[in-house]
């Protein structure tokens, strides 16, 4: 897929928060972890302090070229999911260099929402 121009990662971003109430955020970050669309939910605030988004997104993306690592014997990654104590996180690559990072509420209803969300993403 390669990248892609900011309107259609915005458009990918606004599909996936319609998907479900309890998404928080949805954002599209490159393989450094800069937030290139997407945000939190209008009405939101974050449960982190900015500097600590920059580095969760960061970690993100180190995370994602490390799972590259073992593709060639267990397939491509489709999608990640941490379960923490106060949020979900969820991350699909797309393409070779980019990564939708999904945060939610952890009684979201994540086997449907990831489903959706390959979907959206054409995988």
């Amino acid at each position: 897929m390669g990248s892609r121009e900011t309107a259609d990662l915005d458009l990918i971003c606004g599909r996936v928060m319609d998907l479900d109430p309890k998404i928080r955020f949805v954002g599209v970050i490159n393989e450094r972890g800069k937030l290139l669309a997407g945000g939190l939910r209008e009405g939101l605030s974050s449960l982190e302090e900015k500097k600590d988004d920059e580095m969760m997104f960061t970690e993100v993306a180190l995370r994602a070229r490390m799972r590259r690592e073992f593709d060639s014997q267990l397939g491509r990654v489709r999608f990640a999911m941490s379960l923490r104590e106060k949020v979900i996180i969820m991350s699909f690559p797309i393409g070779d260099s980019e990564i939708l990072y999904v945060s939610a509420s952890t009684d979201l209803d994540y086997a449907r929402v990831q489903s959706a969300i390959l979907e959206i993403l054409g995988c």
